[in-house]
């Protein structure tokens, strides 16, 4: 996998993706959940990871399979036990993914108490790119961020919206499982999320990183 870094191709090989769960409050609120007063988290497998201009496979087995954009952060050393204050020093960038859903499995798994990783974890359920920003080019506490298909507005927010920053969701990660270098942290979705069908163009965005672009398709 690789997507672009300062005008160079940058390999991206993640041990783990590391997905944060409600953290925007208006996500939360339109999945009828509470807010969760710690950063609550599922992981999904790297080969889930998809290049930009690429198809995102949506399977028979899913009569749903929605879109959820993120702010990525892609870490750059290895992160153990890490205070708040020192995250900015172990983080290579920041990049746009789209955290692909089968929502009715995933509806499923939680009536039975069951985790979420086959609705997350299917090949091409995480589209990346297009380029990673560099940790200091960026204010990731303010930035836009939105997901249009064909062309019309589905997601619009801004990262200020976040529950918990990336400082406290790095720290919080790493005192609980080792971060290695170029492992991916999804910071979390704005409300908006929703279907894609067969055939659909997904635009990603965030302000001061790029577009994400993708095409849906039913699985032959």
């Amino acid at each position: 996998m690789n997507i672009e870094f300062l005008g160079n191709d940058f390999d991206l090989i993640p041990t783990k993706i590391v997905a944060v769960a409600r953290n925007y409050r208006a996500h939360a609120e339109e999945m009828k959940a509470e807010l969760p007063n710690e950063p609550r988290f599922f992981l999904k497998p790297p080969s889930s990871l998809l290049a930009n201009n690429s198809e995102v496979i949506l399977p028979k087995a899913s009569a749903r399979v929605d879109y959820e954009v993120e702010l990525a952060v892609i870490m750059k050393t290895t992160a153990k036990k890490v205070a708040p204050d020192n995250v900015k020093d172990k983080i290579l960038g920041y990049t746009v993914l789209v955290d692909v859903t089968a929502r009715d499995i995933q509806e499923d798994a939680k009536q039975k108490g069951m985790p979420w990783t086959i609705s997350k974890g299917y090949d091409t359920f995480a589209p990346i790119g297009p380029r990673i920003v560099p940790v200091h080019g960026v204010d990731e506490k303010n930035l836009s961020i939105w997901l249009k298909i064909n062309g019309e507005d589905k997601q619009r927010g801004n990262t200020g919206g976040m529950i918990f920053s990336v400082e406290q969701l790095v720290s919080y990660i790493s005192n609980i499982m080792t971060l290695e270098p170029m492992d991916i942290i999804a910071t979390g979705t704005p409300s908006g999320i929703g279907p894609m069908q067969d055939g659909d163009m997904i635009e990603a965005g965030i302000e001061h990183i790029g577009v994400l672009e993708f095409k849906a398709v039913s699985e032959p």
